[in-house]
């Protein structure tokens, strides 16, 4: 092929997302794989076709998505899991996130930054004191060993998003697009920039962000990933990588140390009960299309230090409301109208109230219990506060009754969010993330990664319960969701354990529903409440219940205020008599289009795999949609 064949690309190609995309639900008898960049979810493809199971082919994919999407995600960060196991009917969770350094003390730090003690503040997205140990590579290989079909070693796990970082892979728009938003942060970061750019003789210092369509090639990453699968967890967390993950910290003015990372390593990756909450709301349980089990469905979420538990709590407020006629049992064609949207917009912004006050490291700071949290007689005093023909303004958390600090992880991230499926039925919902783009951008030489900036979720207010501690895990954004069915009758009591905090029995009932996800900051909870509705009220296929349009309270971008008051952000594409009704209503409304800036990113990126059997042949089938807004797409095995 000529070299001067043009890229398909013209110079000034403008919004890529100029139309919205029509999508069909992909349906697979063998497995699937839905996720954020096509060539990722090859990987986890391949290893579903060589005998892994759906626990082995997501470490793949979020290998993958570490080479083709850096800008998002990576082995410098973090992860969350929940997995459904056929067999037993049971979802189990895993935490695979980082802690602080031992030195990184509140006076410390406070006096590093130039801080008064007197007053509150957060940790810069920029600052080397964002930068937590990474949970990532621990939480890959533990995921392989507790829930992996046992077929598969780590080499063959990773073999496929090593060959993408040596051979090469072409890159794709949306990747291209935050590429080069990055691109200035990672020339500021640390000296090893060029790791993470495309070699170009014409570019400044002869490296540039990659365009869409040009071919990346990652050689540190994939060597990086081969040391962690020769071996283990103990050649990321010593040795060589750990040297110098502390050497490009250090060198910065940060505080972790090799004793850190040897920490993580003797911790491992933390086994924890997922949480959730019984729905049968909104008619779940009398609609076979919606609830198979006919007894409603059970929202299942990763326990804090993530923000799960605001979907749990925002679904429990609605199921509140309903049961005392402040809402009515909205049928499809109240999907997305002004009064649907109105309580979905009021529940969540009264969980938000609560969790950003309580969600934080449970091993530091362990109350109040997720349980009490999502208890019935809880949320049925919180649902008090709903007014059904106004907004309800200044609102705090339950207990204790003020808020003297909000919590500074205000503010949006980029994540990846995928789901995979096996023939076998066992499905896994996995979250991996930087936290904002590359994180702190830092690459440590010779690596080929980035480090994250979870440490800025921290609160740097002395008498805050998420303030920073050494060794402390901050409040989380990422959150995978799973979804199983409630059999007819299964826990139809009243009373204080009636929505429950989760033992790991889920799915005995009636069996899996979904596993699914909406990544990107304080959308996620908002996210996981909207498409699900969408599937219950709705009667949306998961394809639909991801393409239309989303709100998002402003929880977290600087400029615009929280969720205690402020803006409500509105998908361009929501019909007009909702948005103007929402005004009426007292919300103050924004209509996001296009996508970079404050566009359509703000709506995140979702991921929906879909099991049900078929009512004559009696075989499982999986259903799956991607979001739109992406770049990947749902993938039958």
């Amino acid at each position: 092929m000529p070299l001067t064949t043009p890229s398909v690309y013209p110079p000034a190609c403008g919004d890529f997302l100029k139309w919205p995309s029509r999508r069909s639900v992909m349906h697979s008898t063998k497995g699937m794989v839905a996720c954020s960049q096509p060539l990722a979810a090859k990987c986890g493809i391949d290893i579903l076709n060589a005998g892994g199971n759906a626990a082995d082919a997501a470490v793949a994919v979020a290998a993958g998505l570490n080479i083709t999407e850096p800008v998002s995600t990576g082995i410098g960060g973090d992860m969350f899991c929940l997995y459904y196991d056929a067999k037993t009917g049971k979802v189990s969770a895993l935490n695979g996130s980082g802690r602080s350094g031992g030195k990184c003390t509140l006076e410390r730090i406070r006096k590093d930054l130039g801080l008064a003690d007197d007053v509150g503040g957060g940790i810069p997205m920029t600052s080397v004191h964002a930068a937590t140990v990474p949970g990532a590579a621990a939480g890959w290989v533990d995921t392989v060993e507790r829930f992996g079909s046992g077929k598969l070693n780590l080499e063959q796990i990773l073999a496929p998003a090593i060959e993408l970082g040596e051979k090469g892979f072409p890159v794709s728009e949306d990747a291209a697009f935050f590429w080069k938003v990055g691109e200035a942060a990672l020339r500021r970061a640390s000296p090893n920039f060029a790791e993470m750019l495309k070699p170009d003789p014409l570019a400044p210092d002869g490296v540039r962000a990659p365009k869409a369509g040009d071919i990346m090639k990652m050689p540190r990453l994939a060597q990086t990933f081969r040391t962690l699968a020769t071996e283990g967890k103990k050649g990321f967390y010593t040795g060589r990588i750990a040297e110098e993950i502390v050497k490009v910290v250090r060198d910065r003015g940060g505080h972790l140390e090799l004793a850190d990372l040897a920490h993580h390593l003797e911790q491992g990756s933390e086994p924890v009960d997922p949480i959730s909450l019984k729905f049968r709301g909104q008619g779940c349980g009398s609609s076979p299309r919606s609830s198979p089990g006919g007894g409603g469905v059970e929202l299942w979420e990763h326990p804090p230090n993530g923000q799960g538990i605001v979907a749990l709590m925002a679904l429990g407020i609605l199921q509140e409301l309903e049961a005392t006629g402040k809402i009515p049992t909205f049928t499809p064609a109240d999907h997305n109208t002004t009064p649907y949207l109105h309580a979905i917009i009021e529940s969540l912004r009264i969980a938000f109230a609560d969790a950003h006050w309580f969600v934080t490291d449970p091993s530091t700071n362990p109350l109040p219990t997720p349980a009490s949290l999502i208890s019935q007689p809880y949320l049925a005093s919180r649902a008090t506060l709903f007014n059904p023909t106004a907004t309800t303004p200044n609102l705090t958390h339950g207990n204790p009754p003020t808020q003297k600090y909000p919590s500074p992880a205000l503010r949006s991230s980029d994540t990846v969010y995928f789901a995979c499926a096996d023939a076998a039925g066992n499905a896994i919902s996995f979250i991996n993330s930087n936290y904002a783009g590359f994180g702190t951008a830092m690459v440590p030489a010779g690596c080929g990664f980035t480090l994250q900036n979870r440490g800025a979720g921290f609160s740097l207010a002395a008498d805050h319960p998420n303030v920073l501690a050494p060794r402390k895990r901050p409040y989380h954004t990422i959150i995978p969701g799973l979804v199983t069915c409630l059999a007819d009758g299964e826990g139809s009591g009243d009373g204080e354990g009636e929505n429950g905090s989760g033992s790991g029995d889920g799915g005995k009932g009636g069996g899996l529903h979904s596993v699914f996800g909406v990544m990107g900051g304080f959308m996620q909870p908002q996210g996981h409440v909207q498409v699900l509705l969408g599937q219950i009220v709705g009667a949306l296929n998961p394809q639909q219940a991801l393409d239309a349009p989303r709100v998002c309270i402003g929880a977290g971008m600087a400029d615009v205020g929280d969720v205690y008051g402020g803006v409500v952000y509105v998908e361009e594409g929501m019909p007009a008599e909702t948005v103007e009704g929402l005004r009426a209503l007292g919300h103050t409304v924004k209509v996001l289009g296009g996508w970079g800036g404050m566009g359509r990113q703000m709506f995140g990126r979702g991921q929906i795999i879909r099991w049900t059997v078929d009512e004559v042949e009696g075989t499982g089938v999986w259903s799956a949609g991607s979001d739109m807004r992406g770049d990947g797409a749902a993938y039958p095995a």
